[in-house]
């Protein structure tokens, strides 16, 4: 399941590369909120997937109010004479840096329980193989 936000980001950036038109003013603005908008639901959806909590339903409907909301606040910012998309850029890079560092504790808890999975097993191996030997007359 954490395959879909994954796919999602390629597919994205595959889209990205092929268009050869840049985007400027109001539209541009728009777009640069809702790529922010996109990019925390997949570091949310990530997030989730490590933490075994992932759901598809939940993923798709965030992904889409998240755009919704974020480009009806800039939207709205450029109705009312205020900057609104630096606010939604803000809180959306807030919460991209949290979910990176929330997947990378994440990442490094398992790699550290694995690691010390394998100590505990190569030490009961060894306390095994000891106690064999003890129980053993061959060996005294």
């Amino acid at each position: 399941m954490i395959l879909i936000p994954i796919l999602a980001v390629l597919i994205g950036v595959i889209i990205g590369l092929l268009m050869h038109h840049p985007f400027t003013g109001n539209l541009g603005q728009y777009l640069a909120v809702g790529c922010l908008a996109g990019l925390d639901t997949v570091c949310g959806g990530i997030r989730s997937g490590y933490e075994g909590k992932f759901h598809t339903d939940i993923f798709v409907s965030g992904f889409i109010t998240n755009l919704v909301i974020a480009i009806s606040m800039a939207w709205l910012g450029d109705r009312i004479y205020i900057d609104l998309y630096q606010a939604v850029a803000l809180v959306l890079g807030w919460r991209i840096f949290t979910n990176l560092s929330l997947i990378r504790r994440s990442i490094l808890n398992q790699w550290r329980d694995a690691r010390e999975r394998r100590r505990q097993e190569e030490l009961a191996k060894q306390s095994r193989a000891s106690s064999a030997n003890l129980g053993d007359p061959a060996s005294n």
